[in-house]
């Protein structure tokens, strides 16, 4: 992760309470965090990582 960028922390609009998966983009990296744990490491992908696994998603492979 880029150390002179704050991630922008966003949750999905389907979230409904305070336990969610957020998400934030930086300069190299799709960083993905547990809300209710936000000072724990988050998870890293690359750009083609997060596309391929948003395309699954919208695709049903995880249903």
């Amino acid at each position: 992760m880029n150390t002179d960028q704050m991630p922008q922390w966003q949750k999905s609009s389907y979230c409904g309470s305070s336990a969610c998966v957020e998400v934030a983009q930086t300069s190299d990296a799709v960083l993905v965090r547990d809300s209710k744990n936000p000072q724990a490491a988050p998870l890293a992908f690359t750009a083609d990582e997060w596309v391929a696994f948003v395309k699954g998603v919208k695709a049903g492979e995880f249903n």
